[in-house]
């Protein structure tokens, strides 16, 4: 539901009218027979919709509801017409008949009278409050066919007079849901309103009915987290540990569709007026853990935090289809093609289409990804375990209890990255030391009677051999070395590198490198000995990251090889471009990825 936000006037005035309209949708947001109706439908009261003119409001099949901008009324009236429109959608009046404008006024009879017996909201003048006794829509239909309406079933639509509140086929609807089902939803709506008034002639509370993180009382919710910690040890260390927010003003605020993490927090939202059943809220709750156990929230790094998000989806609902945890629900995140794919290779794959995949909808809604960012709390404290080292000793346990009892099917994939998990990062330095391995193949020296051993003129009767390097071996032997000295290098970072490239170069036979500082400007230093650069080098920059100049200087640079590998070293993701054949190439540098069109290139970020 989108109701829109309050504003001021010019004076300074809150607009009565806009707070009453957005109370008016609170009140049906609240109530539990409509909650699951109001969370799937958008409501919009702005002047470039296609309200009515004469009327207050007209819904579509898909859930869009179109409320006029400048009329006033009471919280309740606005309550009365918006639960109006909600009916006509859970109760199914969007079908074919032989009249639709009768079809339209008999629903329009329906939904007055429901709202009349439920004493819901009040309807504004001129309506009635409800039209007589008639029994079913259908009924009444067959009845009045052919004939003109009589005056005690006419003016309960909330298009205005003559007008039909159910449009049928919008242009471009707004909303592109996950094909809500409305039926569902208010049968659902109405199994908790008898759930709640049963309770409360009970003596039992409202809030008695929600978790709220306590988990005191009994609900489907709190039923489907103890399924993963008494049926399925995969996750139940990692469901154990998370407080459950259920709170649909919070989770409103919040802009939550159906449910969120927050890995930091050891937090899932679940919100309790999404159309789930139990099986579909295992899926959804199995999703959000395996998001916050496997760290998407931080291995998002440099990428597009929404489309990483997507990215994750598609692995994670994959996973759980295949290892028939609950049911996936209608219109969640799912691509056979993506079968078998890390999460940084489907996002590898959808970047090249980005913009069709931006308008994906994961259950954080649309437009919002379903991973919360927050700082973190009870790991903060002194001796408490970090988040890293909780969730790997979770899953890894989780893992090994589960293959153990043989609880069920486990995708390779997610067991490799579990396993992956359990061990640290290899750090920089390692990985540097594995490109210049990869680069650079050690000389193959050979035995020349050319030159004289040294032991030569002690016995000058008995030839040795020296060991040498044949001609040739160390052309081409050497590399570009771009290094990052923008403010956000630390100087013990970047005494590292530099200390680094030269004991690599070194014991690698590579007689000399490349060197160019670079910030916003490139600084040549030329080719430079192993122990030059390790010696003491004027470092030129410290200004704000931008490496495309030391890139252009190397690759423009004539006593440059074309062949010649280039190291870039960087703290922080930049853009840069090349020129590859006469055509221009933009990319981002990201941690760890292959440079495009340079040959053997790669980037380092120091960690």
């Amino acid at each position: 539901m989108m109701p829109s936000k309050t504003k001021k006037k010019g004076n300074g005035n809150i607009d009565v009218a806009l707070k009453h309209f957005n109370q008016g949708c609170s009140m049906l947001y609240d109530f539990h027979m409509f909650g699951a109706l109001a969370h799937g439908a958008s409501i919009y009261r702005m002047e470039k919709t296609p309200f009515p003119a004469n009327g207050w409001a007209a819904v579509c099949r898909n859930g869009d509801i179109f409320c006029h901008p400048k009329r006033r009324a009471e919280p309740e009236e606005w309550g009365w017409v918006l639960a109006h429109c909600l009916l006509h959608l859970g109760m199914g009046h969007f079908r074919e008949t032989a009249d639709a404008r009768l079809w339209n006024l008999v629903c329009d009879c329906a939904a007055a009278k429901f709202l009349a017996d439920m004493k819901l909201g009040a309807p504004p003048e001129p309506f009635l409050d409800a039209p007589p006794a008639f029994g079913t829509e259908e009924k009444l239909f067959e009845r009045l066919y052919g004939k003109e309406p009589p005056k005690e079933y006419l003016g309960f639509g909330t298009a205005g007079p003559g007008q039909t509140d159910m449009i049928f086929n919008q242009d471009g609807d707004q909303n592109q849901g996950r094909g809500t089902d409305w039926q569902a939803a208010f049968a659902m709506g109405l199994g908790e309103a008898v759930r709640v008034a049963v309770n409360t002639a009970a003596g039992v509370g409202e809030d008695g009915n929600r978790i709220l993180g306590s988990g005191r009382y009994e609900n489907r919710i709190s039923r489907a987290k103890e399924w993963f910690i008494s049926s399925y040890p995969l996750l139940g260390a990692v469901a154990a540990s998370f407080k459950i927010i259920d709170d649909p003003k919070l989770l409103g605020r919040m802009d939550i569709s159906i449910a969120a993490v927050s890995p930091s927090l050891c937090e899932i939202y679940i919100n309790p007026h999404a159309a789930l059943h139990e099986e579909e809220l295992r899926f959804v709750m199995a999703h959000e853990f395996l998001h916050a156990a496997l760290r998407h929230d931080v291995r998002c790094e440099w990428r597009n935090a929404y489309l990483w998000n997507v990215a994750c989806d598609f692995v994670i609902n994959m996973w759980l289809a295949e290892m028939g945890v609950g049911e996936r629900p209608e219109g969640a995140l799912y691509d056979v093609q993506f079968k078998n794919m890390s999460a940084e290779a489907v996002y590898d794959k959808i970047a090249g289409d980005m913009r069709a995949y931006l308008d994906m909808d994961t259950f954080g809604g649309f437009g919002a990804g379903d991973i919360v960012p927050g700082d973190p709390g009870w790991q903060k404290r002194d001796g408490a375990v970090g988040l890293d080292d909780f969730y790997r000793r979770a899953l890894g346990q989780g893992l090994a209890y589960h293959q153990e009892r043989g609880r069920g099917y486990l995708p390779a994939g997610l067991v490799e990255e579990i396993r992956a998990l359990a061990h640290p990062p290899i750090p920089w330095d390692v990985e540097l030391a594995r490109w210049f391995d990869g680069q650079f193949a050690p000389v193959e020296k050979k035995r020349s009677y050319a030159r004289a051993s040294r032991r030569q003129s002690a016995t000058p009767d008995i030839p040795r051999p020296n060991w040498v390097v044949p001609q040739g071996a160390m052309d081409g032997r050497t590399f570009g070395v771009v290094l990052d000295t923008s403010g956000s290098m630390e100087r013990g970072l970047l005494a590292a590198a530099l200390g680094a490239i030269a004991s690599y170069s070194g014991a690698r036979d590579v007689p000399a490198a490349r060197v160019v500082f670079c910030d916003a400007d490139a600084y040549d230093q030329g080719y430079m000995p192993p122990e030059d650069i390790a010696g003491t080098v004027r470092v030129r920059g410290r200004g704000g990251t931008v490496l495309q100049p030391g890139i252009d200087l190397l690759l423009r640079a004539k006593d440059f090889p074309e062949t010649a590998p280039i190291l870039i070293i960087t703290d922080a993701m930049c853009e840069a471009r090349l020129i590859f054949h006469g055509r221009e190439h933009a990319f981002l540098i990201p941690a760890g990825a292959h440079l495009p069109f340079v040959p053997k290139g790669k980037v380092f970020r120091m960690r």
